[in-house]
């Protein structure tokens, strides 16, 4: 063996490179590079479309099992949803055709009834539809122009109702439109019928307690009203057909002091949100006309000779 070579080091076994703490700064100046340009200039955002871009048939297929899974999941609780609602809709209809039956044997009786005893028939009204175009403009009243008027034969004072109940009154009609006052105003008075007493009494709009709210005023303060009583028309104005929904009580406060009961109602019908309405024709003409007053007594003498006033 030579001798030159005892004094030179040995090979390394592995070729080794930068170390370890150069290669996390340099990485991490890159990466931070990277984020920096990518906020500032969008460099990366070829290279993510295009990655998405061929990653996306591998995500779809990962994410099928979980759709499947999840689609079965939906169709059997839609399945036993519809299953339910099958039942449901059976037995309503099972309720209604038996009401239907009642509702018809309850009519023949009335008409026989009122035949036996020679009363009129009820009277019938008919009625055309119209849309709700606007509210009027007077922030103090509550009114709403519908778009029907003289063109559509629609009189003033005819009722106007949607599908919950009395809605209000046609109080003005122009050409093209006509103006409804609403059964929440508080210059608007409707005669109504307590369903469970058989009490009537006249409904006011009232906005004391909330915007769309009623009071059933002069009732006695003993008188027998309860939360959730109807109140329906009573048909005795010759204006609103008798039966029509008007409100249900809502709050009864009676105080000693008091000779009145405050009675306040909801509406029935939807005043703040009626789109469509029904325009019924006034029921003065199928109403008899009230009799003309008597004239007074002429005043007589003693001896029975006619005094003129």
């Amino acid at each position: 063996m030579p001798l030159g070579t005892l004094d030179r080091a040995p090979p390394p076994f592995f070729r080794q490179g930068p170390s370890a703490l150069s290669k996390l700064a340099v990485c991490s100046a890159l990466a931070l590079f990277l984020m920096v340009a990518d906020s500032r200039f969008k460099v990366m955002q070829p290279l993510r479309m295009v990655l998405g871009t061929v990653l996306y048939p591998v995500q779809w297929l990962a994410m099928q099992p979980v759709h499947l899974a999840e689609g079965a999941r939906d169709y059997f609780s839609s399945l036993s949803a519809a299953q339910r609602s099958k039942e449901d809709a059976f037995k309503k209809l099972g309720m209604q055709s038996l009401k239907a039956n009642q509702v018809d044997e309850l009519t023949l009786e009335n008409e026989r009834l009122r035949k036996l005893l020679d009363l009129r028939e009820r009277v019938q009204a008919t009625g055309i539809a119209a849309q709700v175009v606007y509210d009027a403009a007077d922030p103090y009243s509550r009114k709403v122009i519908i778009d029907k008027g003289m063109l559509a034969n629609v009189a003033s004072g005819s009722p106007v109702l949607d599908e919950r109940g009395v809605l209000g009154q046609v109080t003005r009609v122009y050409p093209m439109v006509s103006e409804v006052t609403l059964i929440t105003d508080r210059d608007h008075a409707i005669p109504v019928l307590n369903t469970r007493t058989g009490a009537r009494g006249v409904a006011f709009g009232d906005t004391s307690t909330h915007a769309d709210a009623m009071e059933l005023r002069f009732m006695a303060a003993n008188a027998d009203a309860q939360v959730g009583d109807l109140l329906t028309t009573s048909g005795v104005d010759g204006v609103y057909p008798p039966g029509l929904p008007v409100a249900r009580v809502e709050k009864v406060d009676r105080r000693v002091d008091a000779v009145f009961a405050r009675i306040y109602c909801v509406p029935a019908a939807l005043v703040s949100g009626a789109s469509h309405v029904l325009i019924l024709d006034p029921l003065t003409a199928q109403v008899p006309a009230r009799p003309a007053p008597e004239p007074p007594a002429a005043k007589r003498n003693k001896r029975g000779e006619v005094v003129k006033p």
